[in-house]
């Protein structure tokens, strides 16, 4: 969900590094950038100087282009010294997808969230050629656009496998309260969610930096939404939380280093503004629900901006979260509609 650019907000790069290139920002912490062939067209990664080695935060999608852009920053910024450790902040893609390729073909040890590893692992086993039926059902459910729904019940879907490099056994947990040691500093681990379960950030104790993934970006809210392995999910109630509970470990000193746009400073005022977003679009959202309405009808008052098809499934999921919470929270009904959607009315 975009909110724009914040006030209060400091960049101390305008430009981010061109691939395969690296910026330091801060002694022995590189900034570098991949593409994604997406609207949101790059994922940021960052390698930590241990020494004789290095740590890597997150991978970029698995392609032969990003592997090559990944020896390139080997051969270069990383002067030839080995990956020792792969550290990835939550299972999307975009940040574990090259994970097991450091792992089997340069000896890199896997640490992540026990959640984050079983979601990723289970997802690149799961390949399929066409939706199954509780996709479908729960596109149904959705009251996703009809012309839609029939052109993509005949695709094949967006298969984790097809851009996530094979995850071989094996990896190191990561929770709550752990402490790492990583570029010379020592880093406390905090556990977000919402956005995806069990999302590490690291918080160093030796000076202002945090590495915060997708937990915390600087110009939009990332994505929340509710999927067909959980239909009764709360994302939002998992955010809402996440975010009052980091809240506040904030200060206006922190570098933020996320895992899209800008490096960014002004944490506290960011914090503020990611709950309030979503605060507010919960009241926009009930006070569009005066009928009864999908999901698939509810576009308007949370993206206030048209929705294009290549958005559509992220609009759709997004849409799904806010109402679910509405009625989880006992602030919204919902009723099957004879098409077999779930339409939800405000309360009162």
């Amino acid at each position: 969900m975009a909110d724009g650019t914040p006030a209060g907000l400091r960049y101390p790069w305008e430009d981010p590094p061109a691939h395969g290139d690296a910026i330091e920002v801060a002694p022995g912490v590189l900034w570098c950038r991949l593409p994604l062939p997406m609207k949101l067209d790059h994922v940021n990664v960052y390698a930590l100087d241990d020494g004789d080695s290095w740590t890597v935060i997150d991978t970029g999608f698995a392609s032969k282009k990003t592997k090559g852009i990944w020896q390139s920053l080997m051969d270069g910024p990383l002067q030839g010294k080995p990956i020792s450790r792969v550290i990835v902040t939550h299972h999307h893609p975009d940040h574990v997808g090259l994970a097991g390729w450091l792992q089997s073909d340069f000896g890199a040890e896997l640490i992540t969230t026990r959640t984050a590893w079983l979601f990723a692992r289970m997802l690149t086993l799961d390949v399929q050629s066409t939706p199954v039926p509780e996709t479908l059902a729960f596109w149904r459910s959705a009251g996703m656009d009809p012309e839609l729904f029939d052109k993509r019940a005949a695709e094949r879907p967006f298969n984790f496998g097809d851009i996530v490099a094979p995850m071989p056994l094996g990896y190191t947990r990561i929770r709550q309260g752990d402490v790492i040691t990583m570029g010379g500093r020592t880093w406390d681990i905090h556990i977000g969610n919402g956005h995806a379960p069990e999302h590490a950030t690291f918080w160093s104790r030796d000076d202002h930096l945090v590495i915060s993934g997708d937990q915390i970006l600087p110009s939009i809210s990332p994505n929340i939404g509710v999927y067909a392995t959980e239909p009764m999910a709360d994302p939002i109630g998992d955010w809402l939380e996440a975010c009052e509970r980091l809240a506040p470990l904030a200060r206006d000193e922190h570098l933020v280093l996320g895992g899209h746009k800008l490096p960014f400073t002004g944490l506290p005022t960011r914090m503020r503004q990611l709950i309030d977003n979503h605060h507010g679009a919960l009241a926009r959202l009930a006070d569009f629900l005066d009928t009864p309405k999908s999901a698939g009808e509810c576009f308007a008052p949370l993206f206030k901006r048209r929705i294009g098809e290549g958005e559509y499934g992220l609009a759709l999921v997004e849409a799904i979260a806010h109402l679910s919470h509405l009625y989880q929270t006992g602030h919204a009904t919902r009723t099957r509609r004879q098409d077999g959607a779930w339409v939800y009315q405000r309360k009162g």
